[in-house]
């Protein structure tokens, strides 16, 4: 390893986040409109081999240690760890090829287990498919398996000890995740979050909780006092913990970003298309990180 990727807050990062695809078969209200959007030209993608070259290089150079991707088979031999993030959808065909191919970890998103309010969320009716995914995964033996749910006010909140019973009786860890301004149905409003404070009030008087030390995970974890398990509760709003993100991200066209909420982008598939050196995408990776701000912004009257 070289020197890290710093930016001028200090902060070091270690975790890549790649998208592989713009397209999803689910319509989430709060993430993409219900007639889809535009997919992109295959061309315009990234391809599995480009990927993999600016995660080498990540790797080899900065001490990159942790990715969430699908090219598992193409990154299995690289001294990382490799964690996946879906919908979950297809798991159950794929739960354990994937870990065959060297995947070691897995996020699956799912915003309740009631079908029918699975479906007004999503617009498709497949929560069966999901739970089967999640037993898939457990199967496999992927470790950890973490369930990540949006809360929102009025759409799912009532269901927090239910996905907390869920986590319990599966063996596998629920991350409860702060409504977040995504808007692509342009609704989120300050008044749709429930916070950490109100989601850990809730599970505690239930299921006796205590804190685990934190981490630059983006979730606050706590475990239950019975010893069946752990939840985590990430608050990018009430309790935001930007100054210890250490995330960057590729989106599935090559535009390096430096914080999901950045509207600023980087090009990478122009550099990794040319006949740039590894060196010079070096210098850019380093430029885009420094200009990474000191937070997202979400709440303040700038922000977009």
């Amino acid at each position: 390893m070289g020197r890290e990727l710093v930016d001028l807050f200090g902060r070091v990062h270690k975790d890549f986040r790649i998208s592989v695809t713009d397209r999803c078969n689910f319509r989430c209200q709060y993430c993409m409109p219900e007639e889809g959007l535009d997919w992109l030209k295959r061309e315009e993608l990234l391809t599995f081999e480009e990927i993999t070259r600016i995660t080498k290089i990540l790797v080899k150079n900065y001490g990159i240690n942790s990715v969430l991707s699908d090219l598992i088979s193409m990154l299995s031999e690289l001294p990382i760890e490799i964690a996946l993030t879906t919908n979950g959808i297809n798991l159950n065909k794929n739960a354990q090829i994937f870990r065959d191919a060297g995947l070691n970890r897995v996020n699956i998103s799912i915003d309740s287990l009631k079908a029918e309010r699975f479906k007004e969320i999503t617009l498709r009716d497949e929560m069966e498919k999901v739970i089967t995914g999640i037993e898939a995964s457990i199967e496999a033996g992927l470790s950890p398996v973490k369930i990540n749910v949006v809360v929102m006010r009025g759409i799912n909140d009532d269901e927090i000890i239910d996905f907390a019973k869920f986590g319990r009786e599966l063996g596998v860890i629920v991350r409860f995740i702060e409504f977040m301004p995504l808007d692509a149905d342009e609704k989120w409003s300050t008044l749709s979050v429930v916070s950490l404070k109100e989601i850990f009030s809730k599970i505690n008087a239930v299921y006796p909780l205590e804190p685990v030390e934190r981490s630059n995970a983006p979730a606050s974890r706590f475990r239950y006092l019975d010893g069946r398990g752990e939840i985590g509760i990430v608050a990018s709003v009430t309790e935001k913990f930007c100054d210890t993100c250490d995330r960057i991200r590729i989106t599935a066209d090559g535009q390096f970003r430096n914080c999901l909420f950045s509207n600023e982008e980087f090009d990478l598939k122009e550099v990794l298309r040319s006949v740039s050196t590894d060196k010079e995408i070096c210098e850019l990776l380093e430029r885009a990180v420094r200009a990474k701000r000191e937070g997202h912004g979400i709440g303040n009257v700038d922000f977009i």
